[in-house]
C-alpha cells in the first residue's frame, strides 16, 4: 500500500469515528429529553398532590380549631389562596381546556366529565366563600361558615381527583395521537412557565411547605401512628 492510499485510508476511518462517535451524542441528548420529560397524567398528578396537602391543612387547622387552639388565620388565607390561583385558575383550567374535550370528541367518559366540570364550578365558590371567612376565623360565626365550607369542599374534592386519577387520566393516552400528547405535556408546561415562573411546581410546593411547617404537619412522622 503506497503513502496516498494509506492516508485516504486513515482519512476515510477518521471520517466513519467521526459519524460513530457523533450520533451516540444526539442519541444521548434525545434520550434525556424524553427522561426529562412529564406526560400529562404525570403532571396533573403531582399537581392533584398539591390539593391534597392543602386539604391535609384544611382538616388539621378545623381540627384544632374545635379544640380550642388558636390558629393563626393566615393558615387557611395562604391555603385558599394557593387553591385559587394553583388549583382551580391553573390546574382545572388546563383540565378545561386541554383534557376534558378530548374526552367530549371521543364521546368517552361524558358524563363523568360533564359532573367534573360542574364540581370545579362548585369548588371555585366554595374557595371564595373560604378567603372570605378565613381572615375573621378567631370569631364565632365566620369560623363556623368557614368550617361547614372546608367538610364540603374536601368531601368533594377527595372522590374528585380520585376518578380522574384512576378514571379519567389513564384514558387520555388512548384518545389522542403521540403528537397531541406530546403537545398536551408542551402547553401544560408552558402555561406552569407563564402563570408561576420558572420551577412553577416547586415554588408552589414550597409554599405549601411553609403553611404545613406553620400548623405543624410538615415531617410525615407526624401521621405515623405511635401505638
Amino acid at each position: 500500500m503506497d503513502r496516498t492510499s494509506g492516508r485516504r485510508g486513515l482519512l476515510q476511518l477518521g471520517t466513519a469515528c467521526a459519524l460513530v462517535l457523533a450520533t451516540p451524542v444526539f442519541a444521548r441528548d434525545a434520550k434525556k429529553k424524553a427522561e426529562d420529560a412529564i406526560s400529562p397524567p404525570e403532571d396533573l398528578m403531582r399537581e392533584h398532590a398539591i390539593l391534597d396537602r392543602i386539604l391535609l391543612i384544611y382538616e388539621s387547622g378545623m381540627r384544632r380549631l374545635g379544640q380550642g387552639e388558636d390558629i393563626d388565620p393566615a393558615v387557611f388565607v395562604q391555603s385558599a389562596t394557593i387553591m385559587r390561583d394553583f388549583i382551580h385558575a391553573y390546574h382545572e383550567k388546563s383540565e378545561e381546556d386541554l383534557v376534558f374535550p378530548r374526552f367530549k370528541t371521543a364521546g368517552r367518559m361524558v358524563e363523568l366529565v360533564n359532573v367534573l366540570l360542574t364540581q370545579h364550578g362548585a369548588g371555585r365558590k366554595l374557595t371564595e366563600r373560604i378567603l372570605a371567612a378565613a381572615p375573621q376565623a378567631r370569631s364565632r360565626e365566620p369560623r363556623e361558615a368557614m368550617g361547614r365550607d372546608i367538610q364540603a369542599f374536601i368531601a368533594m374534592y377527595r372522590p374528585h381527583s380520585a376518578r380522574e386519577e384512576t378514571d379519567l387520566f389513564p384514558t387520555l393516552r388512548q384518545l389522542v395521537t403521540g403528537d397531541e400528547y406530546d403537545g398536551i405535556a408542551d402547553e401544560l408546561e408552558k402555561r406552569e412557565r407563564q402563570a408561576f415562573g420558572a420551577d412553577g411546581f416547586e415554588k408552589i410546593a414550597k409554599k405549601v411547605a411553609e403553611v404545613e411547617t406553620v400548623i405543624g404537619i410538615h415531617d410525615l412522622d407526624v401521621f405515623t401512628p405511635k401505638s
